[in-house]
């Protein structure tokens, strides 16, 4: 399992709909008002889409709060990841993270620098500095996935001074920033540096419930994006995944409700979760919650809740965890109770 949300895979286990708890998409969808957009754009599709995507840079500009030629877009955040990877020269990725760091980076025949996570899952500074050299790319999920954690605002400064002191590359990967506490905007934080050797990336698939869209967007210096730019594929985002993105990052509405709810089911499902015996969960900051399973292995876990018509998130797969951990995504309190309720029944197993 090393990716979650494939259902398909799963749908002949169950006598009923399966509650996709394996990915981490917002429960409340898209936002309203989108259908109608996309619809309306439906002869667009007669015509290519601007090459340069000014429009859309614009849309991602004003919302991040940077300038349009400081904007990168792909299809997806993965697009954008394979892009920074192109232009490195060795690739630092921190266990456990997302695989598609360390698989790209091993399709373009970069070689990978694994540096495990503290055992807080926190960044080992000392150990990036022992080894970095010009022209590397350090990678780091932020929040990171699975372990749900942001990058302390002081390490993160302290790590990117490194970054510039060596003169090698630190990319953000933070497609699930708007569920975390504001605390701090990194976008903010390095906006005086004027993101040199700096890639922060963020994507339309989790906070906005649009994963089939594949719209990936980001942050970088003016100097990095014109390097992608002769790289990238030309007309990598279509027409319809344009015109979401001209309208999605308007809905402030919708922003603050998804930000509510989220802070609101986390709490409450992660309070629950702490209350089960046998296995042990682990703090977070976004909408997922990583667990140690404490009397069992995952494959018994996971068959346990699909047989109860929920798919979970084995952990197995991410590099530096073994088979005893899963993770959960954060659902509608309807779903949460459900989940909850199943967790109580194993817990007596």
């Amino acid at each position: 399992m090393e990716h979650g949300g494939d259902l398909l895979s799963y749908e002949n286990c169950y006598d009923g709909e399966l509650i996709d708890y394996s990915s981490n998409i917002n429960p409340l969808g898209p936002p309203k008002g989108l259908e109608k957009i996309l619809i309306d754009s439906f002869n667009s599709l007669e015509a290519y889409p601007d090459i340069k995507y000014r429009r859309l840079k614009k849309s991602i500009s004003n919302y991040l709060k940077c300038n349009d030629e400081n904007i990168v877009v792909g299809n997806g955040a993965v697009e954008l990841i394979d892009n920074f990877i192109i232009l490195s020269n060795r690739v630092f990725v921190c266990t456990p993270s997302f695989s598609e760091y360390e698989k790209r980076a091993i399709v373009h025949g970069k070689e990978v620098i694994r540096v495990p996570y503290k055992d807080d899952f926190t960044i080992d500074i000392l150990v990036i500095g022992s080894k970095i050299q010009k022209g590397d790319l350090v990678i780091l999920g932020n929040p990171n996935n699975p372990t749900g954690l942001r990058i302390d605002k002081i390490e993160l400064i302290m790590l990117y001074d490194l970054i510039k002191k060596t003169k090698s590359y630190l990319l953000l990967d933070e497609a699930f920033f708007e569920f975390c506490p504001m605390d701090y905007d990194s976008i903010e934080v390095f906006r005086n540096t004027n993101y040199e050797n700096l890639g922060i990336i963020r994507a339309a698939t989790k906070f906005f419930a649009l994963p089939g869209i594949r719209l990936g967007y980001g942050c970088t210096s003016v100097d990095l994006a014109e390097k992608i730019s002769n790289i990238e594929l030309p007309w990598s985002i279509n027409s319809l995944a344009e015109s979401a993105g001209n309208y999605i990052f308007h809905n402030e509405e919708y922003i603050e409700k998804s930000k509510e709810y989220i802070k609101k089911e986390r709490d409450y499902l992660f309070k629950e979760l702490s209350n089960i015996e046998g296995i042990r969960v682990y703090p977070t900051e976004t909408n997922y919650i990583l667990i140690e399973l404490l009397n069992w292995k995952e494959e018994y876990v996971f068959k346990f809740f699909l047989q109860r018509g929920i798919v979970i998130r084995k952990c197995s797969s991410f590099i530096g965890l073994d088979n005893n951990h899963i993770r959960v995504a954060v659902k509608s309190r309807e779903n949460n109770i459900k989940l909850m309720e199943i967790f109580k029944e194993l817990e007596n197993k």
